[in-house]
């Protein structure tokens, strides 16, 4: 959906045409509940805080700026929503990236052969590394990964400049990186 579009439904709705916005949510539904899910890692979470953004966005359509672009405004607002409510279940957040890898402590030690097992289960550890990375690491990664956002755009869904987009997303995957690598060398190492 282009922006002349987003802006003729955006008009729409406040003049009055309220099942205008049901266009709005069916585009951006699946986004906002995804970035939601990989914030929370709860399916039941996601969706309450998915719909708990689209009120949001309605109840305040009204201080949307034309020049600007709907979807990081959008996100911006999904993004407030989801930090509220990891910074209220934080120590669960901590719980769940404090368990142990059991599959992973089993294959320790094994031969190089065993390298592409070991990349699988990084992948399979990805959601928990991630959730041990600071928020806004976290939310920058998720952003322009996940969303395929441009690095201007995760600037504006963020509120900083595109260089700190950048500069956030590089220092995300590294951090990742060192995760990872330090997950996977036996003790002693």
């Amino acid at each position: 959906m282009d922006t002349t579009e987003e802006n003729r439904l955006i008009n729409a709705i406040l003049g009055g045409e309220v099942e205008s916005f049901a266009v709005l949510v069916r585009r951006y539904q699946g986004p906002i509940y995804n970035m939601m899910l990989r914030m929370t890692g709860q399916a039941e979470e996601a969706a309450d805080l998915t719909q708990e953004t689209f009120l949001k966005v309605y109840e305040n359509l009204e201080r949307f700026r034309p020049s600007g672009r709907f979807f990081p405004w959008l996100y911006t607002i999904g993004l407030n929503l989801a930090r509220d409510h990891l910074r209220r279940q934080k120590n669960v957040a901590e719980k769940t990236a404090d368990q142990p890898l059991e599959a992973y402590e089993l294959h320790q030690g094994q031969s190089d052969r065993d390298d592409a097992y070991l990349e699988h289960l990084d992948a399979e550890r990805l959601p928990c590394l991630m959730a041990t990375l600071p928020l806004d690491y976290r939310e920058a990664l998720i952003l322009r990964f996940h969303e395929g956002l441009t690095m201007r755009d995760v600037g504006l869904a963020l509120g900083i400049s595109t260089s700190g987009a950048k500069m956030r997303v590089q220092r995300g995957l590294q951090r990742l990186r060192d995760k990872l690598l330090l997950k996977r060398k036996p003790d002693g190492e």
